[in-house]
């Protein structure tokens, strides 16, 4: 079943999918605009979801965070509940103060993110699904902020449970971990104009040694490599979903020249664009 509730005016969504054989990703190199990020939960046994043509087994009675550039489709969505929205009902990089959770749930360094849940965790987001519901068919003017409340609400639950499973949050002080986090959201946002650590330290106001020092404090990949990772798997989204040549692809990505990219791919993922783009 599907809930829908949508402002006309701001272009605001919020989607409910409860066992929706429909439910599904379809990403943003294919042209499509719309910024529509996902929180799965899955209600029943473990099973297949396959993101950005990787298939990862989801634990059953788990949360997944999603976000709009990845592909996504699961096994068995008739187990699964989701909560869908654009930024224009809930912006996440806007309201990062109140939530606190971008740069760690939705563009994290652990990806996928599933995040299991107690029997008192799955409740606590039972009754966000059922008040959810209910505001759904209370056409009002206070719907969409009832509605936003419950998000909110949603994500901050969600964050909260995934920072007590996270042995870094539990051994250092949140604000260096919110110096990862924060970088985290910054990458996500440049990632394709920034290329160097340097730029990412000095708009944090550190240097590239601490960022270093800190990412291995959790026994994390240094920052350059996260870089590079983030635009190999980009450019990959390019390969399978589109049809872009290697030129477009490195324009879009922000290097100075196709050769360039074709290096940088190749060391990344051990072919050149072109085979790689036969074998997808």
């Amino acid at each position: 079943m599907k809930w829908q509730f949508e402002d006309r005016l701001t272009q605001g969504k919020f989607v409910i999918r409860v066992g929706d054989p429909t439910l599904k990703g379809e990403g943003l190199v294919n042209g499509k605009r719309e910024m529509i990020n996902t929180i799965v939960y899955n209600m029943g046994d473990e099973q297949r979801a396959t993101i950005d043509k990787i298939s990862y087994t989801m634990p059953g009675r788990s949360v997944l965070p999603l976000v709009a550039n990845q592909h996504f489709q699961f096994a068995a969505p008739e187990n699964l509940v989701a909560w869908q929205f654009n930024r224009d009902f809930y912006c996440i990089a806007d309201h990062d103060a109140e939530v606190g959770c971008v740069g760690f749930l939705f563009y994290g360094i652990q990806h996928p993110m599933f995040i299991p849940l107690s029997p008192k965790e799955q409740e606590s987001l039972s009754i966000i699904e059922m008040q959810c519901m209910e505001d759904m068919e209370v056409k009002d003017k206070m719907q969409g902020e009832m509605l936003r409340t419950l998000l909110k609400r949603l994500i901050i639950n969600v964050t909260r449970i995934a920072k007590q499973q996270s042995e870094c949050y539990q051994r250092l002080p949140e604000d260096r971990m919110d110096v990862i986090r924060r970088f985290n959201l910054l990458l996500e946002v440049n990632f394709r104009s920034q290329h160097e650590v340097q730029f990412y330290a000095q708009t944090m106001n550190k240097s590239p040694k601490t960022l270093t020092n800190l990412f291995g404090l959790c026994n994390y990949p240094p920052p350059s490599r996260l870089i590079h990772r983030r635009l190999i798997l980009e450019a990959k989204r390019y390969l399978y979903f589109t049809d872009k040549s290697a030129k477009e692809v490195a324009e879009d990505l922000g290097f100075s020249s196709t050769a360039h990219f074709s290096r940088f791919f190749k060391a990344g993922t051990g072919m050149n664009f072109s085979e790689f783009k036969i074998l997808s």
